[in-house]
């Protein structure tokens, strides 16, 4: 059950529960509840059965599949007011959960079984717009991370990641076996572009560090 003083807080992060019917905010206090995520715990695995869905407060969470060789590629990842759409879907289909969800960054969730998120999405509008809005962002990222995979090249997607997650900081602490697992790729390719790259002078390789020295020329690696 959540408080009156808990609920102030989650309003703030989810702003449809701002002008939510009144119904609505009641039976959120009444059925919802928080938990607390540690980095690293699995919040489905491959063939759960899904019982609540999570909305974040705080904290990451990866979605990924695993492939028959043991290769991962991430699908997408969630954090603040948002949620996992592999998990409404499961619900509103009543099927497994398909794929993993693992918890990156220490997470502070609201949960809502099931059966009421079902029965919300059916009988409050407001509701039924927000998951469907979560539902048209993600499947438009998720189209993207297709589109990657099927047409890019594996050194345009790696120097694409690296300007991503270079736009604060030259230095980038990743491991190869983390980029190939975002990428859906193997170790031993990861590293082979790595170092061309370092032979190009465009980074400077170490364990578990990639400086970025020429962020243009990186950048324009990365357009296909």
């Amino acid at each position: 059950m959540i408080d009156q003083q808990q609920l102030e807080r989650i309003v703030r992060v989810l702003p449809v529960l701002d002008h939510a019917d009144p119904r609505l905010l009641s039976e959120f206090q009444e059925t919802a509840y928080l938990v607390r995520i540690p980095k690293g715990r699995d919040v489905f695995i491959e063939g759960d059965h899904v019982d609540a869905i999570a909305l974040l407060l705080s904290g990451v969470v990866r979605v990924y599949k695993i492939g028959e060789t043991g290769r991962e590629i991430t699908l997408y990842r969630f954090g603040n007011g948002q949620s996992c759409i592999l998990t409404a879907n499961a619900i509103l289909s009543q099927k497994n959960f398909p794929a993993v969800a693992t918890v990156e960054q220490d997470a502070e969730a609201v949960m809502i079984p099931a059966d009421t998120f079902r029965d919300w999405v059916r009988r409050y509008d407001p509701w039924r717009e927000f998951i469907f809005e979560l539902l048209s962002q993600r499947l438009s990222s998720v189209m993207e991370i297709v589109e990657e995979v099927a047409f890019h090249r594996m050194d345009t997607r790696v120097a694409s990641l690296l300007t991503e997650r270079g736009r604060n900081s030259d230095l980038i602490h990743m491991t190869h076996r983390e980029i190939a697992s975002e990428l859906g790729s193997s170790r031993e390719v990861i590293s082979r572009i790595l170092e061309d790259f370092s032979a190009q002078g465009l980074v400077d390789v170490s364990r578990g560090n990639i400086k970025i020295l020429d962020h243009e020329a990186i950048k324009s690696r990365s357009v296909v």
